[in-house]
């Protein structure tokens, strides 16, 4: 098994086999949600002083860091181009004007020279509906660098935009899975994989966000239809940890964004069911990846 690397900047990562754990919680506040992008151009630099040369699948800590994503994805040396597989509730792709956050960084993703294609699966939050549709950065969608996966969300307002082409939408997860496995065999592509576990169901394991519909197999199902690709790199985001901004701006931004509250009485629990669920994630990467 390939190791695991744990940026364990919120203490919220249980223990995994053979981890490497790099200790990083003073960042936790000029990171978490959202920061500047000469905040991360800093942290980038401390990516490059520590993670390994050869590593596994790195884990970020809670889905507030799901922007921690964009400098790993540029790190990747691969012989070719290669496409983001990104298992979400959420687009990731939304307009934010204080640098980059957890809801913003897809678009800078699409954006890198060595990215042929930007998947986004599992979406079943309203951030993609008629009413959030003027904040989706649209270039990507529309230059056919991005593409949304969703289920149960009303999207006809793509298509009416010109926007048919980079959408994707299901009745349940089971068909989106089946569709989505079915391009990726017909088409297979080297691959940075990226999980926020947000795109579960709250019965699969609870997250600090509002979740989607995904049940474990159908990760598993997607996760499976990249064998033939093979992985570049891959990491996981969402586990639950609780926090308290000390910059009431990060306070309001979070407020904004309905991010609901995290009962610290179940947290325990919450994080016992994560953990078991993070086993079950690595498996299946580490299966892939050995195929590849």
């Amino acid at each position: 098994m390939t190791r695991p690397i744990v940026l364990d900047i919120d203490r919220s990562v249980g223990p995994l086999p053979q981890r490497l754990v790099i200790p990083l919680e003073h960042w936790q506040e000029a990171l978490r949600f959202g920061c500047s992008l000469r905040i991360m151009e800093r942290f980038r630099r401390v990516l490059d002083d520590t993670l390994p040369a050869e590593h596994g699948t790195v884990m970020l800590g809670s889905g507030d860091f799901h922007h921690l994503t964009w400098p790993l994805v540029e790190r990747v040396r691969a012989a070719v181009p290669f496409q983001v597989v990104v298992l979400d509730n959420h687009p990731d792709n939304m307009r934010y004007p204080f640098g980059v956050h957890c809801g913003s960084w897809v678009r800078r993703v699409a954006m890198l020279p060595t990215v042929s294609h930007v998947h986004v699966v599992g979406i079943g939050s309203s951030d993609i509906g008629a009413g959030h549709a003027w904040e989706n950065y649209r270039t990507p969608l529309r230059e056919g660098r991005l593409s949304y996966w969703s289920v149960g969300v009303d999207v006809d307002w793509a298509a009416r935009a010109g926007l048919a082409h980079a959408f994707h939408a299901f009745d349940d997860a089971g068909a989106l899975v089946q569709a989505f496995a079915a391009e990726q065999r017909d088409a297979p592509l080297p691959t940075y994989l990226s999980i926020d576990k947000d795109v579960f169901a709250a019965d699969v394991a609870r997250t600090n966000w509002d979740q989607g519909h995904f049940k474990l197999s159908h990760a598993i199902g997607v996760i499976d239809s990249l064998r033939a690709g093979g992985l570049v790199g891959s990491d996981i985001t969402g586990e639950i940890s609780a926090y308290r901004y000390r910059s009431w701006w990060k306070r309001r931004l979070a407020a904004i964004d309905d991010q609901p509250e995290v009962d610290v009485g179940e947290l325990a629990e919450w994080q016992a069911q994560q953990h078991a669920l993070n086993g079950e994630l690595l498996r299946a990467i580490e299966g892939v990846a050995a195929a590849g």
